[in-house]
């Protein structure tokens, strides 16, 4: 398989979010195997279960871009030791009813970006259990927590910091790889 289809879910709604830009860094880095198609959180509605016998045009839009997809990133920062709502919210709204899961079987990785020094570790840990229990293969290595500064991605998606860039790299290859074996590429 040449390119994988991911449908990228970014935590943040924030213009200048730090998120985003890590994600257009791992776009930029898988470029050649990896097709972003990002998904966008801030005209869902919030879920709400009275609906879901006549469903939202959104939730729907957003389910099957979901699945049109081979994997699922999600890309996430950390608000108040927890994923930001807009994203769970997203999360229930492709997950719901229960039996027409969007996400089901589908391959995941999970990384995020904070100015802290723990990076978005505890938000992971949630967004892990979340994403285990609507069974999705979240790909276990590495975990990624990355520390973010001024000037650490351009505007083109380039990373400045030869470390980081490499540990990117490595974080791309292995989800490349984690999404064949799911898939059985």
């Amino acid at each position: 398989m040449n390119s994988r289809k991911v449908a990228v879910f970014v935590g943040s709604l924030r213009k200048d979010s730090i998120n985003r830009k890590l994600a257009r860094a791992l776009e930029r880095i898988g470029e050649d195997r990896l097709q972003f198609d990002y998904v966008e959180l801030g005209n869902l509605p919030h879920y709400n279960q009275d609906f879901d016998g006549a469903y939202p045009a959104e939730g729907t839009a957003l389910k099957q871009q979901v699945r049109g997809a081979h994997a699922v990133l999600f890309v996430t920062p950390e608000y108040n030791r927890s994923i930001p709502g807009v994203l769970k919210n997203a999360i229930d709204l492709g997950s719901r009813p229960y039996g027409d899961s969007a996400f089901a079987g589908l391959p995941a990785a999970v990384i995020g970006a904070s100015p802290g020094a723990i990076g978005t570790a505890l938000a992971q840990q949630h967004l892990r259990n979340v994403l285990s229990y609507l069974d999705m293969a979240v790909l276990p290595q590495p975990e990624a927590f990355i520390q973010f500064s001024d000037g650490l991605v351009d505007e083109d998606g380039r990373v400045s910091k030869a470390d980081t860039r490499e540990f990117l790299e490595d974080f791309v290859d292995r989800f490349v790889s984690w999404i064949d074996r799911q898939r059985g590429d």
